[in-house]
């Protein structure tokens, strides 16, 4: 039903467990297997116990439930939040960090309801008081002797990092959140816990991360930034890199700064539209396969120096006691001990892999940011939902000249400043080498260890984002930035490529998503250009039959669209009767058995497209009896569409039907006409 619209992406709910939304909509009932208290009830009676030990292992013991177990019914029964709440000030530090722990893990696994749930049980009180008092120790502590304030800093600077994931959780699935955000100076806070990105840069992330998302269609808080708020976040983007930690800093903060494109004079608009973009290319441009393999041999290397290291130590000190066998002799505790004090001296064991996905992080991200760069471009939604028929999207096209160059602007009016810019910075061709499947050496390497297998995944997702991406240019830029008709017929025969290569593609349904739309937005601009398609009517029919019977809407919708432009295109050529009889066979099944109104839309307006014109479109038509049978359906569909249409469908949706039920109507009208003639 004309053009497909690629939505925003957001950051989606952590789920550890894999179950966790599950979970989350059990808590938010109150429903449950109220036998699995057992556990939950005996944390939180800790919880108030006169010990600051015992109420900190209580805290860490809740933090890891929620992640291991199915209790979130059961914490949500015995109102954890208002228990967990005030130890957000708790006398000891260590409570204070184990508390927000647990609430950043609830927080994280719950999803949208347990977030609003935390919000309304008031948690934003204690959790705004902590960030200002972290704010205030970290002031003070810079006051201190110097070993006392290292001592107080990291302490108050770790507090800090948990309490701002509370804060980025609940503020993305709750606008209340947001709005307590906004009214409570929060930004200030966060901004100073940003400004120490050069000492700690896990706090600035986390800072950035929350940005990110309070940034994002918030005019109040837009108002609150003053030109030393932008300076921070502007110090904070520009900063030398020092780790891949650092780059995943930079990509973050150049997404905040997008998000802030509103408050920025237009005289600076081509100036930060440049400067995100130099990030983002540079981001994406950094081969994390190769990342991935000399991560993990500095990883193997450094292990291996260290259990080398530690076995000479443990010989050094058999050696001594064997020297003096009058000594004393040494307690085994004594021992355990100085081998710990000696790991204690090495880095951190995972910190190659951290660097690794910090990495892969700042490149879907970048990916994400693209993207939005290019939705946010998009017409306003009650213009989108208007262009629903050919004729109407081909007039905005048309309208989409230059009356003083009469040169062809970007489809979707995509601004002079951000169209220069993803050229320059060869932003397609970037997105376009993203698009491969993983490498399959740094596959092995991570599927070999465990600690580094979600890589593969985190590099799945990441080919997924690309494609999305990949989506988004081809239906923004014109023909000759993306490199002519050569390059778009190339294109097409690596998507096919990546498509057919897998038989087993149909069972991943992210990347079938994202495949077909990026091939629907590379079909329908070659169509629209007259360039010749590379994919056989067979490639196209084995992607529709696989797809149409996907659980996923999106992917329904974009294979019988794939149908409608290559249907439109064939119908136009000599010999093309029978390709014609089997996609219009196919499209009639799906309009008139998908239970999905807006799949069955999608395939009404596919039909229109394809038997529109043309001799062997018409000649089609009559051996398949399409208007018979668009006859019996006609009825049916406006019945559904007035039963169904209210409650299962939004205004937009309901609008584009309702535009697909009178095409229906003059569709058929116009298909009399045509039999009238050629039987009569």
């Amino acid at each position: 039903m004309g053009k497909s619209r690629t939505k925003r992406f957001k950051r989606p709910q952590f789920s550890p467990t894999g179950n966790c939304q599950a979970e989350a909509a059990a808590a938010a009932n109150g429903t449950g297997d109220e036998e699995d208290d057992g556990p939950v009830a005996e944390f939180l009676e800790k919880l108030l116990h006169p010990s600051a030990e015992v109420r900190e292992c209580a805290c860490a013991g809740l933090a890891r439930l929620v992640q291991q177990h199915p209790a979130l019914p059961g914490l949500a029964r015995r109102d954890a939040v208002r228990r967990l709440g005030p130890l957000l000030l708790d006398p000891s530090l260590a409570v204070r960090e184990t508390a927000a722990g647990a609430l950043r893990n609830l927080s994280a696994c719950g999803g949208f309801e347990v977030c609003d749930d935390m919000v309304t049980k008031d948690i934003m009180t204690p959790l705004v008081a902590l960030l200002k008092e972290c704010c205030a120790g970290l002031d003070s502590s810079e006051m201190s002797p110097q070993e006392k304030k290292d001592q107080n800093r990291n302490a108050i600077e770790n507090i800090a990092n948990e309490a701002v994931n509370v804060l980025w959780n609940i503020c993305e699935c709750s606008s209340r959140a947001v709005s307590i955000f906004n009214k409570e100076g929060c930004l200030e806070i966060v901004l100073k816990y940003l400004s120490r990105f050069s000492t700690n840069v896990d706090l600035a992330i986390s800072v950035a991360y929350c940005l990110q998302t309070v940034t994002e269609d918030n005019p109040d808080l837009l108002k609150s930034f003053s030109a030393t708020a932008l300076h921070v976040l502007e110090s904070a983007m520009v900063c030398p890199v020092s780790s891949m930690e650092h780059i995943l800093l930079k990509t973050l903060v150049a997404g905040t700064i997008w998000n802030l494109k509103d408050i920025v004079p237009s005289k600076s608009q081509a100036e930060i539209i440049n400067a995100i973009l130099k990030i983002l290319s540079e981001v994406l441009e950094m081969d994390a396969v190769e990342i991935v393999i000399q991560m993990k041999e500095a990883e193997t290397q450094r292990l291996k120096t260290a259990a080398e290291t530690e076995d000479f130590l443990e010989n050094d000190n058999g050696d001594d006691l064997m020297e003096d066998d009058e000594m004393e002799e040494i307690p085994h505790k004594r021992k355990a001990r100085k081998k710990t004090f000696t790991s204690d001296l090495l880095p951190p064991t995972d910190r190659e892999l951290r660097e690794t996905i910090a990495l892969l992080t700042a490149q879907q991200t970048a990916l994400e940011i693209i993207v939005n760069m290019c939705c946010s471009e998009d017409p306003s939604d009650d213009e989108w939902e208007e262009l629903s028929s050919s004729d109407e999207s081909d007039a905005f096209i048309e309208n989409s000249f230059s009356e003083s160059g009469g040169q062809l602007l970007s489809p979707l009016c995509l601004s002079h400043e951000i169209h220069t810019a993803l050229t320059n910075y060869l932003i397609p061709k970037k997105v376009f080498e993203k698009t491969g499947f993983p490498n399959s050496i740094a596959v092995d390497i991570c599927s070999r260890h465990p600690p580094w297998k979600p890589l593969i995944r985190k590099m799945g997702t990441i080919q997924c984002r690309a494609l999305v991406g990949l989506q988004s240019l081809v239906s923004l830029l014109d023909v000759d930035h993306l490199g002519g008709a050569a390059a778009l017929q190339t294109l097409a025969l690596h998507l096919s490529q990546l498509l057919f290569s897998r038989p087993d593609f149909a069972k991943n349904a992210d990347f079938l998503e994202a495949i077909s739309s990026a091939l629907r937005a590379l079909l329908q601009t070659m169509a629209s250009k007259n360039i010749p398609q590379c994919m056989t009517p067979d490639q196209l029919m084995s992607l529709c039959k696989a797809g149409i019977h996907s659980s996923n809407i999106g992917v329904r919708v974009n294979v019988v669209s794939i149908l409608g432009i290559t249907g439109s295109v064939l119908a136009k050529e000599d010999g093309t009767i029978e390709t014609l009889k089997t996609i219009g066979c196919f499209l009639l099944e799906v309009a008139t058995k998908d239970p999905c109104l807006v799949v069955a839309g999608e395939a009404l307006d596919a039909l229109f497209d394809v038997f529109a014109d043309g001799e062997e479109a018409e000649r089609a038509s009559i051996q398949i009896k399409l208007l018979s049978a668009l006859k019996e359906f006609q009825p049916i569909f406006k019945m559904k569409i007035r039963k169904e249409g209210r409650g299962k469908y939004s205004p937009d949706q309901l609008c584009v039907l309702n535009n697909v039920k009178m095409n229906l109507r003059r569709f058929v009208a116009y298909q009399e006409t045509v039999e009238k003639r050629l039987t009569s």
